[in-house]
């Protein structure tokens, strides 16, 4: 009876012990991760769902950990997870509480992150809460089916049938047409893709302009602000001129109208003085040229050098390589062929003092000998 009472008293004890824990404090078997292999990071979720500690950590559906525990962080909840260090992910890696079935255990699934990441994931590290996420649960989506069918649109579509119907019976041709034009409307916009996106380019480099040159703008929107308030100021003295150059116009038109013909009679007489002056081309600049200097060449500017003249003076005079005789230079026919140039000349008046004549003869003489 003694060793009853103790064996009672024992197993009564114990199962006091075990009701004042926790199941999970106490060290179960089976873990897929060993404690000396294998690191700890931490993952922040809006909500855990049903998530228990010991739930598996997976990686493309293979077991790679396990939950150790679950926080609480604030207003969302914390899970320490214990990973193997075999495992490699890289640092921006997203872990979503997924379901095995669909009334299966829950799990959290790693996978590597959108974008490129430098890095590995390691002991210590935390899964940001923007990086975490949850499945559906079916409570959830049986609700949401059921607000759906009994107060969201579905209740409707037979409403909306009918009304399209309706708006749609008898413009069947209407309708086509309209379909037709917008799918030339979207084949041409389509066609002028390539222009669309320069010209898309091009406003986008003047919006780059204008931002680079942004100072510049501003400075000219300031200076034309006093730039308006002179315009308003003369506003008077504006409209005065502009009715001042109307009258003038009026004026001008009537003048031209009574001196047209005049007008188109003097171009036509201009006309054939400028084809002469367009005849003489390069001459005329040539010309013009020359009156600067005439009667001298502009060479002759090269002759005076300060108060001194530097240039030589050649004159040559020979009559013996003129043609001799009157007949030759047409002062008389009948002279003979081997007088001098100034044969047929008729003498020339006495010298003041009473000196005697000199004839013609003694002249081409004088001059003959002079050579």
């Amino acid at each position: 009876m003694r060793r009853t009472a103790l064996a009672l008293t024992t197993a009564l004890l114990g199962a006091v012990a075990l009701t004042g824990c926790e199941a999970y404090d106490l060290p179960l078997p089976g873990s897929p991760v060993d404690d000396d292999n294998s690191f700890e990071v931490t993952a922040e979720f809006n909500d855990v769902l049903n998530l228990v500690p010991r739930s598996p950590v997976l990686v493309n559906d293979v077991t790679v950990g396990e939950v150790v525990s679950l926080d609480r962080i604030g207003w969302h909840a914390g899970a320490t997870l214990r990973i193997q260090d075999d495992v490699v992910l890289p640092a921006n890696t997203v872990a979503q509480i997924e379901q095995s079935s669909l009334l299966g255990e829950k799990y959290v699934s790693l996978q590597p992150g959108s974008g490129p990441s430098e890095g590995r994931l390691k002991d210590g590290d935390k899964i940001l809460l923007s990086a975490t996420g949850r499945n559906p649960e079916l409570e959830e989506v049986l609700g949401s089916l059921s607000f759906l069918l009994n107060g969201g649109g579905v209740g409707q579509l037979k409403t909306i049938t009918t009304e399209l119907n309706a708006v749609f019976n008898g413009r069947q041709d209407r309708l086509r047409h309209v379909l037709g034009e917008l799918n030339t409307l979207v084949a041409g916009l389509d066609a002028q893709k390539g222009d669309i996106i320069r010209a898309m380019e091009g406003i986008n480099g003047l919006t780059e302009t204008l931002n680079r040159e942004r100072s510049t703008v501003t400075e000219a929107l300031d200076t034309i602000g006093p730039a308006v308030t002179v315009l308003a100021d003369q506003h008077d003295q504006l409209i005065d001129m502009l009715k001042a150059l109307d009258r003038l116009g009026v004026v001008g038109t009537r003048v031209v109208n009574g001196t047209k013909d005049e007008i188109l009679e003097t171009l036509a007489r201009l006309r054939p003085v400028l084809a002469e002056i367009n005849k003489a081309g390069d001459q005329i600049p040539t010309a013009l040229s020359l009156l600067i200097s005439f009667p001298f060449p502009i060479e002759s500017n090269n002759i005076v050098y300060g108060d001194y003249a530097n240039t030589s003076i050649f004159f040559n005079l020979n009559l013996q390589n003129l043609p001799t005789g009157a007949s030759a230079i047409g002062l008389g026919a009948g002279a003979p062929g081997s007088g001098s140039l100034l044969s047929g000349l008729p003498g020339l008046p006495g010298l003041p003092g009473g000196s005697p004549k000199l004839s013609a003869g003694d002249l081409n003489a004088l001059l003959g000998g002079a050579g």
